[in-house]
């Protein structure tokens, strides 16, 4: 390896001594290595995020009307059902409204059929002048005020029922109920009316975000052909936990923010997974992997091949003499335990991926084994990775067309 180095920092030049030159030694024997043959191909790519999970619709449950609470009918921290009784008022006042409100519209129904008759005898009179019209007005005008008496009546019972109803206080959503904020025989008011909260767990929401970088990256890298978005967008997201296992469910992304967070620098994005078991609860951090993106033509090498010269990074090809030459090359992110180079090798070269240690500049190599020949050797099971060994995110979905989000 030092050998290398020492080419890649200085170039090699013959100085003229002056001297009888020192007698040849005997030939060096061919070096064993490794190589692989570059075979330009399709490279599924995938990226991974630090996102936090959020209930799909989280749902206060509040009282309507001002009372006593009877009695909670729900076990804290356990599933509820849509329309499921979580708490009871008592209704014994509220009950006593509505009787009330029930025999005043009854009072102003009597009162309307006493209006009623009285204008249909005053009506026949008038017309044959028996009666003066102003008695004729005053009978119209009594009916219309009982008539509407009644119509008052009627919305003060419907107010008195509602607010019956109230006492009994149901959760509009399925989901994960939390604990009660108010023990039974409290008075609860309208100032302080929370009750407690219901989280719909399925589906799941996952946010994370993107960086600017991460945005301009993939847009360049999309411009320039080295990487190819699915169809409509629409990347698989699946989510692996804290200790390492894979959420056996995946989602779709659901939302893309319009703008970049001022405060972080960042661009949200949300997906959207089924959780029918509720494995996954609000606010736990998982990682979101991204999948879905290809890098067609990729040239992809063993990250052990690729060697630190002063200018740059740079490989070993074997030419068509079997003799070891440096080649340089540009690097992109890592794959696995490869790498993907940008330039400096085109389909055909040879490249040694075992064995540098030995050689030196034009040494004669022998091929004793090729990495394309080892299923072992194939890699592409890891998400991309920078040089620093961070995820690398060439595949975000920057500025994607989301699908319809769901609705809180």
């Amino acid at each position: 390896m030092r050998r290398w180095m020492l080419a890649a920092l200085l170039p090699l030049t013959l100085v003229a001594c002056g001297k009888k030159e020192a007698p040849q030694s005997a030939a060096v024997p061919p070096v064993p290595v490794t190589v692989m043959t570059v075979a330009p191909r399709t490279v599924p790519i995938w990226s991974e995020y630090v996102g936090q999970t959020q209930s799909s619709r989280q749902v206060q449950i509040v009282a309507r009307v001002n009372g006593f609470l009877e009695k909670r009918l729900y076990t804290e921290g356990a599933p509820v059902k849509a329309g499921q009784v979580m708490f009871q008022q008592d209704p014994k006042p509220f009950q006593a409204q509505l009787d009330a409100a029930v025999a005043a519209l009854d009072e102003q129904k009597a009162r309307l059929q006493v209006a009623n008759d009285n204008l249909a005898r005053v009506k026949p009179l008038a017309e044959r002048q028996a009666l003066s019209q102003r008695e004729l007005d005053d009978a119209i005008g009594q009916q219309k005020s009982a008539a509407a008496a009644v119509e008052v009546a009627k919305a003060n019972v419907e107010t008195a029922r509602l607010n019956l109803s109230y006492t009994t206080i149901t959760t509009p959503v399925a989901g994960i109920a939390s604990f009660a904020r108010v023990q039974d025989g409290q008075y609860v008011n309208l100032a302080d009316s929370q009750l407690t909260y219901v989280a719909q767990m399925d589906p799941i929401w996952i946010e994370f975000s993107l960086s600017e970088n991460d945005v301009l990256q993939l847009r360049q890298d999309e411009k320039s052909g080295r990487l190819k978005l699915p169809a409509n967008n629409q990347f698989v997201v699946e989510a692996i936990l804290a200790n390492g296992e894979v959420f056996p469910h995946k989602g779709r992304i659901t939302f893309a923010d319009a703008d970049f967070s001022q405060k972080t620098g960042t661009y949200l994005l949300r997906a959207t997974l089924p959780n029918p078991e509720g494995v996954l609860r609000p606010g736990m951090f998982v990682t979101v992997r991204i999948s879905g993106a290809v890098r067609p033509n990729a040239i992809v090498v063993p990250q052990t091949s690729v060697l630190q010269g002063a200018q740059g990074q740079f490989v070993i090809v074997v030419d068509k003499d079997n003799r070891a030459q440096m080649r340089w090359v540009t690097v992109g992110q890592w794959y696995g335990q490869d790498w993907f180079v940008d330039t400096g090798l085109q389909a055909g070269d040879v490249v040694v991926t075992d064995g540098m240690a030995k050689l030196s500049p034009g040494a004669l190599v022998q091929i004793t084994k090729r990495v394309e020949d080892d299923p072992k050797a194939a890699s592409g099971t890891a998400p991309l990775k920078t040089d620093n060994g961070a995820a690398a995110k060439p595949a975000a979905p920057a500025r994607a067309e989301p699908a319809p989000a769901a609705k809180k």
